[in-house]
């Protein structure tokens, strides 16, 4: 072989590899279409044939080579029209393609698409070869393709075919006009090089999950970001992932099919902010307003907006409105008394707003002193340095809002019954979202809720404060001396966020050294009950002059009572003799007095009950017993020993072992009593009234009260 005959290098060596570059595999589509190869020489008969062509027509190529193709592939009637069409080809070398009716091994018919050519080898002889495919399997995936190719260019949907490294091999019309580029600048970038927000981490991290598993992702992945076509905006995609193979199992890469669904994601943020504006309304509703206090209120309507609502919230109101003898004014500067201040997170933004407590001018061109002069909420969307001046009330307070990111604010009035009691500030700073008109209403619901609560808070407050000066004006002094007796007394009012009670006690001097002890409850509370409580003690004040004995007397109160619409009170009775060392004692429906015996131990007094005063028509009774020197005797109402939580047998006893004490200061007894007894959950207001007897004409401790 001449060194020109020689082949190149490495032609035909075992070691031998593909072009760099080049598939390992081939393409499966000639596969699919199984195209068949005859080559037929000049004369017309078979020199080569291909497995294909085996499969196609049937025969072996044992069969086919050396016969006549005419003869052996084409039917009797057509035999001319192919010598003549054979002819041509070989005489002009024009090709011919077109469907034709092929004669099988087994005589049926088969339609086959097929494409003759003349072919020149080195020597100058032509030969023909003829290509041939099933023509309706040929006509299906034309069809396919046809299908395919419009449905892709006519979507509405983005479609992009990527390869197996995820850069852009084809891209349909929609996809470029979301993305705003040219499908010609996609072809051969990377998916990250078009899609560069960071929100597109999470697609092209899916992409590589379908292409290793396989497994499609259909309408799971929103992603939310920005495009090229419309940076400005945020938008929203829905994508789905297929991943694409041959008909031989090769992965060629991955199509990813994205349909825009900003509207419905949109719908979808607007109906959680829904639900989140009415949750926030219901908590609201639920934990505004648990207590007749003021400040509480203010907390609880604080706690109610953060973290969730709003970084920051500062209560305030009006110091006129809690201090009446503060004239409100409609011009200048406005003068406010914070209630409630918190704040979602530790921020500089805290100590701009005034601490709980704290009475601070405002200046008329602020937004709090706008708001509670107008009455009308005010919403900063966007605040800048000149809004931030407004809102804070000096310019220290605006530098820490400023350092803090405050950017957008709103003022809502406390307004009540047509008053206006205050404002409700919130301010956002870590939260990204500015206020809107939605955040508006809500804010002015809970402020609606809130203020209503704050004055039902301060109208409770200035009632119970006139009942309880009322009542305190109602309770006795002590007389300056009593014969044959010591006693000490004790009233305390119910707690602050509740209604004053009718509760009482008297102790009356009576002919004959006697004394008259009596303690009572009105059933109800407020102004009504501490009234009717003075009817009552001046009722008892007159009969006792009449040295009834104290069953009659219970019977005239009742008289009395019965005639007082809705109301029914009890009542203890004791009337001391101090001659006969004796006591009489009757009960109207009230606990009974503990007597505590000298030298000996404690125990509650075995009386008749009786009925309620005001129940009418049923007869008390009257209990004589020994009262000697150093015997003790104790009433009290129901304020000291009842309580939720614990059975009223439990606290009696409690009572008697706090009295195991003997020979105690009366006063002392009193502070113990109350003391251990007076449980924080009991909201009723108590009377106690201990007397002790002495010797009749002995010294004794100079009485008194003390409330």
């Amino acid at each position: 072989m001449s060194e020109a005959e020689r082949p190149p290098p490495g032609i035909g060596r075992a070691d031998a590899r593909p072009p760099e570059g080049e598939a390992s595999q081939p393409s499966g589509l000639m596969d699919l279409l199984g195209v068949a190869a005859v080559l037929l020489d000049a004369e017309g008969r078979v020199v080569l044939w291909s497995p294909q062509a085996e499969e196609l027509y049937g025969y072996t190529a044992q069969e086919a080579l050396g016969q006549y193709a005419a003869r052996l592939l084409v039917h009797e009637e057509h035999w001319d029209w192919v010598v003549k069409k054979f002819a041509e080809v070989m005489e002009t070398g024009q090709s011919w393609a077109g469907t034709f009716p092929i004669r099988c091994k087994d005589g049926s018919t088969r339609l086959v698409e097929l494409r003759n050519m003349r072919l020149l080898d080195d020597r100058g002889d032509f030969y023909a070869l003829g290509l041939g495919t099933d023509s309706p399997k040929l006509r299906e995936l034309e069809r396919d393709v046809a299908l395919s190719t419009r449905l892709i260019a006519q979507s509405p949907v983005g479609i992009a075919i990527l390869d197996t490294d995820l850069k852009y091999v084809a891209v349909n019309p929609a996809l470029e006009r979301m993305h705003g580029i040219p499908a010609t600048e996609h072809l051969g970038r990377h998916y990250r090089d078009i899609m560069k927000d960071s929100k597109f981490e999470v697609a092209e991290a899916a992409m590589r999950q379908v292409l290793a598993t396989g497994i499609p992702l259909v309408d799971q992945a929103t992603i939310v970001g920005h495009t090229p076509a419309d940076p400005g905006h945020k938008r929203a995609w829905s994508i789905s992932m297929y991943r694409l193979e041959d008909p031989q199992g090769r992965v060629l890469g991955v199509a990813d099919i994205v349909v825009e669904v900003t509207e419905r994601y949109q719908a979808a943020v607007e109906a959680t902010d829904t639900r989140r504006r009415l949750a926030l309304i219901a908590e609201g509703s639920a934990r505004i307003g648990t207590t007749l206090e003021v400040d509480q209120t203010a907390r609880e309507l604080a706690e109610v907006t953060v973290p969730d609502f709003a970084d920051l919230v500062a209560v305030d109101v009006l110091d006129s409105v809690l201090d009446e003898h503060r004239p409100a004014t409609r011009e200048g500067p406005a003068v406010f008394r914070a209630l409630a201040v918190k704040a979602a997170y530790p921020t500089d933004a805290v100590h701009a707003a005034d601490p709980p407590g704290r009475i601070a001018t405002y200046d008329a061109d602020r937004l709090a002193t706008e708001c509670v002069r107008t009455g009308r909420p005010i919403l900063i969307r966007h605040a800048d340095g000149n809004d931030l001046s407004r809102i804070a009330r000096d310019d220290r307070a605006a530098t820490l809002l400023a350092r803090a990111g405050v950017h957008s604010y709103m003022a809502v009035p406390l307004t009540a019954r047509g008053t206006v009691l205050g404002f409700l500030g919130l301010a956002r700073a870590r939260d990204p979202r500015p206020f809107d008109e939605d955040d508006l209403a809500i804010a002015a619901e809970l402020a609606f809720r809130a203020a209503v609560c704050i004055d039902n808070a301060r109208t409770h407050q200035s009632v119970r404060t006139a009942a309880e000066t009322l009542q305190r004006s109602l309770l006795p002094e002590h007389p300056p001396d009593l014969p044959g007796l010591q006693v000490a007394s004790r009233y305390l009012p119910a707690q602050a966020a509740y209604e004053i009670g009718g509760d009482w006690y008297d102790v009356l001097p009576l002919g004959g050294d006697k004394t008259a002890l009596v303690v009572g409850d009105v059933m109800g509370s407020g102004i009504e009950a501490a009234a009717t409580m003075g009817r009552l003690r001046t009722a008892t004040t007159a009969f006792a002059r009449l040295d009834l004995d104290p069953a009659q007397i219970l019977e005239h109160l009742d008289a009395i009572t019965s005639g007082l619409e809705q109301y029914i009170a009890t009542c203890l009775y004791a009337a001391y003799d101090p001659h006969r060392a004796e006591c009489h004692i009757a009960n109207a429906g009230h606990l009974p007095p503990a007597l505590v015996p000298s030298g000996q131990h404690p125990r509650l007094l075995e009386l008749p009950t009786g009925t309620p005063l005001g129940v009418g028509g049923i007869p008390f009774e009257t209990t004589t017993l020994g009262f000697g020197p150093g015997d003790q005797l104790v009433l009290y109402t129901d304020g000291l020993v009842e309580t939720r939580h614990h059975p009223i047998d439990e606290r009696l006893h409690t009572l008697l072992n706090l009295l195991d004490t003997p020979d105690a200061p009366l006063e002392e007894l009193c502070d113990r009593l109350l003391h251990n007894l007076r449980h924080p959950d009991n909201h009723d207001d108590v009377a106690l009234l201990v007397a002790r007897a002495r010797p009749l004409g002995g010294s004794a401790d100079r009485p008194h009260r003390r409330h």
